[in-house]
């Protein structure tokens, strides 16, 4: 039962975006690592059908008891997989459906005119189409807390590994295979492998010597460049790699305050972080929302990075679960939140720099939630383009959007990713303004708990007191 129940949690956590795969399967603390990422990955292979096997079959309506991931789980390994070899009372309920399952999966057959399960999946994508998670290559930060870019591949470089030097442009990061490497042509403690390159297991990753994070992801921290003793926010910290890049960054002198509502999540980021060797950090159980920016503790940070929860469209090794695009309404709540933390993070007395990014590919949680921040904050702050050679720029929303950076498969041979710098202006500096769009007036309401295109809340005026 432990593994089914450990593969429907590894679902469920990609379904709230809490990271990859692999992440998350090493991350679950279940024995068999490889057993339960072969579960996950050929569950979410053949989803699309197991979606349509339950539905037809009636199962979660018949059995309200059963959650929805649990229940393609055992689906998949009833009919598709190993035929249940454990499982408890999961398994008998499952087998109490079989025949219904089987009747409607040779039913799914005839109607698609197919024979093998096989032949039920997708087509592969054809030539020219964005790369896949599975071509996008290996990225290995080096933990700079414990070793040193030289000596990471030197012991590559022991282990039959080749190092090709630094890599001068995308192409050659596409062209690589087999145990070449190379050094990444624009972030200077990254390495770059062939894809799916595997080092769960390897001595560096257990030791804390290597971090396995996509070079998208590793934009945030890159950009936000704290300076050694300063005091940063992360505020929607776990599962920790962009943490452990901080206080990397950061030489583990000063301190950061990081954030997230999830006990589970902050365990898990407590361990990575000590395995990393991070010691500058303190770790709250709290929705950053909720945080005082006039608390003493926050009195000296100057510097906050912000990545909340997103639609997670960019993240392609998310599978079939995330294909659908978030309805419209998902976009705006996800949205008006977005806005709500950015406006919330700019409220600090002491900000003086801040990293905006999620792992979307949508304006509305990208471009618009700037804009509408940026126009609550006056001439405040101003976006700034920390990276002019970044060949993936943001989407032309309003002046100044050229500023922001994407990532792309296509692009920039990454995870899909959305990044923008904020600075507090200089006394006296002017910044530009303009009547709200319909989009920001939007994202203003979802944040205020508004319906679109309602009236604005009307403030209760206190009563004054007649003498």
């Amino acid at each position: 039962m432990a593994l089914y129940s450990a593969a429907a949690a590894v679902l469920e956590g990609l379904e709230r975006g809490d990271g990859g795969i692999k992440n998350l399967v090493y991350n679950s603390r279940f024995p068999h690592v490889r057993q339960l990422y072969a579960l996950v990955s050929e569950t979410l292979r053949y989803s699309p059908v197991l979606d349509k096997l339950l539905a037809g079959a009636a199962l979660l309506q018949t059995e309200k008891k059963l959650p929805p991931q649990l229940a393609k789980v055992l689906v998949y390994d009833l009919l598709f997989g190993k035929g249940l070899k454990c499982g408890g009372r999961w398994k008998a309920l499952a087998r109490r459906h079989r025949a219904r399952l089987e009747a409607e999966l040779a039913r799914l057959k005839v109607q698609q005119k197919v024979s093998r399960n096989e032949d039920l999946l997708a087509p592969a994508a054809s030539p020219g189409a964005a790369p896949s998670a599975s071509q996008v290559p290996r990225y290995v930060r080096v933990n700079t807390l414990k070793t040193c870019v030289d000596d990471v591949i030197d012991f590559f470089k022991r282990q039959g590994y080749s190092y090709q030097g630094k890599a001068g442009s995308v192409e050659e990061l596409k062209a690589l295979s087999g145990k070449k490497f190379v050094l990444d042509l624009h972030l200077p403690e990254l390495l770059v492998f062939p894809p799916q390159t595997d080092f769960h297991d390897n001595l560096l990753y257990t030791s804390g010597h290597i971090i396995l994070q996509d070079k998208a992801s590793c934009l945030p921290a890159f950009l936000l460049t704290p300076t050694a003793g300063s005091h940063v926010i992360d505020a929607c910290a776990a599962p920790g790699n962009k943490t452990s890049h901080l206080a990397a960054i950061m030489k583990n002198k000063g301190q950061i305050f990081a954030f997230d509502v999830d006990t589970k999540r902050l365990a898990t980021m407590n361990t990575m972080l000590m395995r990393a060797g991070v010691t500058s950090f303190q770790l709250t159980q709290q929705d950053f929302l909720t945080v005082d920016p006039g608390d003493l503790k926050y009195s000296k940070v100057t510097y906050i990075l912000l990545d909340p929860s997103c639609s997670g469209s960019g993240m392609l090794n998310r599978g079939p679960v995330e294909e659908a695009a978030p309805s419209a309404e998902r976009l705006q709540a996800l949205a008006g939140f977005q806005l709500k933390a950015l406006s919330h993070a700019l409220s600090f007395p002491a900000l003086q720099r801040l990293v905006y990014s999620t792992c979307s590919l949508h304006r509305q949680e990208n471009e618009d939630v700037v804009q509408a921040a940026l126009r609550e904050r006056g001439s405040a702050f101003r976006l700034v383009d920390p990276f002019p050679s970044w060949p993936c720029r943001g989407l032309a929303a309003f002046p100044g959007a050229e500023s922001c950076l994407r990532a792309s498969p296509a692009d920039t041979l990454t995870q899909g990713f959305f990044v923008a710098v904020l600075e507090r202006c200089e006394e006296g500096a002017a910044v530009p303004s303009s009547l709200p769009t319909a989009a920001e007036e939007n994202l203003q309401q979802a944040a205020e708990g508004r319906e679109p295109g309602s009236a604005p809340k009307k403030r209760k005026r206190k009563k004054q007191r007649v003498k």
